[in-house]
């Protein structure tokens, strides 16, 4: 049995989940709450001594970082369900695409899903409570983020980050006006990783990605949302979180 331990359906926690249900696996989903550092817990150094999501379990053998995951998956575990190209050309195309998403297009939408949403959660907890929990962060580079969300990221840095943004939506939706996948002629690893990270803009960067300004972009991420692994895959993650907060009565 393949375990998966991850926040849930989104960012880079996304590529590995829906890999995992595209390719038809059988998983156990484990799913760190973030709110409640769970990340940073000892139990969870223990199987990712980074104290990062996400992490496969298979088999007392555990692999780390996303994007290496969803290729462990096509090489460890394959199905009929292909996500990677066999011609060699096409395959580098993927990686191409990949890399993009993990070096460059990834990082800016961290860093203002960082401003907006855990700077607040910073910013909430007592400076005794803060540093105990940075104390508690394996790594440095990790700290130093935590510390800029509770401070307030710089003008400068959140404008540089998107204009980056901009570019990315730029690049995607130019090569899916005349592609109807990253690698044409496919879908791939290349985008679901670039999903994960797109899914949602159109609604959190509504000014960027619009049917008037990035109208192959759109159509992408509605295709693959409309995709039968990924309706299934967003309706029984539901299910579990109705279901869990029935059991706490919440």
């Amino acid at each position: 049995m393949l375990k998966l331990y991850s926040f849930g359906p989104g960012a880079n926690s996304l590529k590995p989940m829906l890999a995992l249900y595209e390719k038809g696996l059988d998983y156990e989903q484990v799913q760190l709450n973030p709110a409640k550092f769970e990340h940073h817990s000892d139990w969870y150094k223990a199987i990712n001594p980074r104290g990062q999501v996400p992490a496969l379990w298979d088999d007392g053998k555990v692999v780390t970082e996303s994007t290496v995951i969803c290729e462990y998956l096509e090489d460890a575990h394959p199905t009929a369900v292909k996500l990677r190209p066999d011609d060699p050309f096409e395959r580098a195309e993927m990686r191409v695409w990949t890399k993009w998403v993990d070096e460059y297009f990834c990082w800016c939408v961290s860093t203002i899903g960082w401003h907006r949403y855990v700077g607040k959660m910073a910013q909430d907890l007592s400076d005794a409570e803060f540093e105990e929990k940075v104390a508690n962060i394996p790594v440095y580079e990790q700290q130093v983020k935590w510390r800029r969300a509770r401070a307030g990221f710089p003008q400068d840095m959140l404008d540089e980050e998107m204009r980056k943004i901009a570019v990315s939506v730029k690049k995607l939706d130019e090569h899916l006006r005349d592609n109807e996948w990253l690698v044409p002629g496919m879908y791939t690893l290349a985008d679901i990783c670039n999903f994960a990270i797109a899914n949602g803009m159109q609604y959190g960067f509504a000014e960027l990605v619009n049917r008037d300004d990035t109208p192959g972009l759109i159509r992408w991420i509605e295709q693959i949302n409309a995709r039968p692994a990924v309706k299934t895959m967003f309706a029984e993650v539901q299910r579990e979180i109705v279901h869990e907060k029935k059991e706490l009565n919440v």
